[in-house]
């Protein structure tokens, strides 16, 4: 038996969502000075974010969203358990495909990176903001917390 069921990770990710919504929405730097995230960012080589000083419409929208997937979160985990482990099995693979795609790209496109561009002819592309300690940290523990969910 497990020690958290598949719903009460569900339930608990929707919470984390719901509190970085928050935070992002009254004091972005709190989330940017974490320090998993930080610590995080600096094993992986990742630079740390510096945008994050006061709250922009940039955060608000980031909040707007993260409030939006933990209350539609929420709510789908509280369907009835036939109905939610059929959503939950074909919602968690796509997450997860997600979540790969954008920690791989932040991790092997970093600067000094294993893919990232070198030379005279490099050019800053639109992907170049994801590619910091917030952006992975927070992909890192969404992994972590799908993998377990699928475990479960």
């Amino acid at each position: 038996m497990a020690i958290f069921t598949s719903s009460t990770i569900i339930r608990l990710t929707s919470i984390l969502h719901l509190t970085i919504a928050y935070y992002l929405l009254v004091s972005p730097k709190t989330v940017a000075d974490q320090n998993f995230v930080y610590m995080l960012g600096e094993a992986m080589g990742i630079p740390q974010v510096t945008a994050f000083n006061k709250a922009s419409p940039v955060t608000a929208l980031l909040a707007v969203l993260f409030a939006f997937l933990g209350l539609s979160d929420f709510v789908a985990a509280s369907i009835n358990e036939e109905a939610s482990v059929a959503y939950w099995s074909a919602q968690t693979p796509v997450r997860l495909i997600f979540l790969f795609i954008i920690s791989g790209y932040t991790y092997l496109f970093k600067r000094g990176g294993i893919l990232s561009a070198k030379g005279v002819s490099y050019r800053a592309g639109a992907g170049d903001e994801l590619k910091n300690s917030v952006v992975f940290g927070w992909a890192f523990v969404e992994i972590t917390a799908w993998f377990w969910v699928r475990k479960t």
